[in-house]
Parts: C-alpha cells; structure tokens; sequence
C-alpha cells in the first residue's frame, strides 16, 4: 500500500517513531498517490506510531486580514494546501487558536503543544507550538516544498525582530470552539518590501540536524528543530537580514 511505502521512506529519512512531527508539504510533488492527502496522513501516522505526535500548519493569512479579521477555530480553512486543510478536518485533530497562524496536531502530546498558542500576541510567540517544538525534541518535515515554508523560522526571528518583521498591531475576533466570541489584538508580521530566504539553512545545517532523501517521488528534508534554532538563532543574532532579501 501507498502509506506503508511512505511510511518507510519517512523512518529511513529519519522521522522517530514516537515522536513529535511538524510537516510542511506538498501534495503534488509525491506524484499520483492513491486515496490523495488522506493516505498521506495515514503514512506520516503509521511512520509515529501510536506515542508520535503529528502538527501542521493551519496557517490563514491570506483569509483573515485587515478587511476580514474574523477567524473561527472550527470553521476558518487553511490556504496552505490540501493536506493540512484534510488534516484540519480529519476525526481528533485539534487546532491551536490564533487569527493567522493556528497549528493542527493529532497524538499524545496535541493538547501541550496548543493550547497555549492563544496567550501569544504574535504569530510565532514564546507560547505557540513552532516556539515549543525543540523544547520537545521536534522535528520538522519539508515534503516536496522544499526549505522556504518553514514558519518556525518566523518563531526564531521573533527572538531577534528584524526590521522587516512586524506590522503595526491589529485586533482580531476569535470565535473559540464553544462558540465564545473574543476579541483580541495581535501583532502581524509583514515581510513587505522583503523576499524569505530560509532556503539559507541548508548551507549552514549539516547531518544529523539535517538529512535529506526521497518520499515516494518527491524531495523531502528532514529538520531537527533544537539543532534549527541553534544555528539560525546564532545567524539571525549576526546579521538579522541573512535569512531574506529586498524586493527589486
């Protein structure tokens, strides 16, 4: 079967079995898989067994904005591709809550990771899950999107707070899972005028903090989060523009 397949390319990359996986991806790059993103998660789940954790991203910046700064944890969808929005909806999953850059995560340790996303007042803040992940012995999975969408590197940048970084503060309505309406102001990020660079890492992160390989057809990366932020935290801290570059 296609998810076993998967599943034994993601544990010769290096994903542990029992651990906690933060994924990016895309579904396209696999090639035609059978049964779509469903049997994607089916092979990320097998690969974890029943102790591992798994996240994504449920990120929503281009839906809730400044002319529509509405999000509900229950209804908003993701606009970062088909997986993680058929995650989102999977039976169990549960969702961290914040306006642009909630996380999805199924397993033992979901509720730790997410619950407190809501005490940040930015989108990648000392509470939110790409924040925690080291302290948990993370992982993080680039499947077939190459280094560029890794929003943990936005976590390590708050550290720092490049120029570039933040927008002026915004109030937000969250509509919470009982149906609890709150209102709540955030500081977005911005990134105007400034192209991501985070594909960088792969010149400064070597074996085992990064492993690369094949799953199914597609090019995957395999991050260590704690071995991450060591190293692009020490860059950022050098010059806090390395990981983008002006536009025009």
């Amino acid at each position: 079967m296609v998810a076993n397949e998967l599943a034994h390319d993601l544990l010769k990359l290096g994903v542990r079995p029992g651990g906690v996986l933060m994924m990016h991806s895309s579904l396209k790059a696999l090639g035609p898989v059978e049964g779509g993103a469903g049997t994607v998660i089916e092979g990320l789940l097998e690969a974890l067994d029943e102790a591992g954790t798994l996240l994504m991203p449920a990120l929503t910046y281009e839906r809730v904005t400044a002319e529509q700064p509405v999000f509900d944890v229950m209804r908003t969808p993701g606009n970062v591709g088909l997986i993680p929005e058929t995650f989102r909806l999977r039976e169990g999953t549960k969702r961290s809550v914040h306006p642009t850059h909630s996380v999805c995560a199924s397993g033992p340790r979901a509720a730790e990771l997410l619950e407190t996303h809501l005490l940040d007042n930015t989108p990648c803040g000392p509470h939110s899950p790409f924040h925690l992940l080291p302290k948990y012995n993370g992982q993080i999975l680039m499947l077939g999107c190459g280094l560029e969408p890794n929003t943990s590197m936005h976590a390590i940048e708050e550290l720092v707070v490049p120029p570039y970084l933040y927008d002026p503060p915004r109030e937000y309505q969250l509509v919470l899972q009982d149906g609890t309406i709150m209102r709540k102001t955030y500081i977005p990020h911005s990134f105007h005028g400034w192209v991501q660079r985070y594909d960088r890492v792969g010149e400064m992160l070597a074996p085992p903090g990064l492993r690369g390989g094949r799953v199914l057809r597609a090019e995957a990366y395999l991050i260590e989060a704690a071995d991450l932020w060591e190293v692009a935290l020490r860059a950022v801290k050098k010059d806090p523009c390395c990981f983008v570059d002006r536009v025009g």
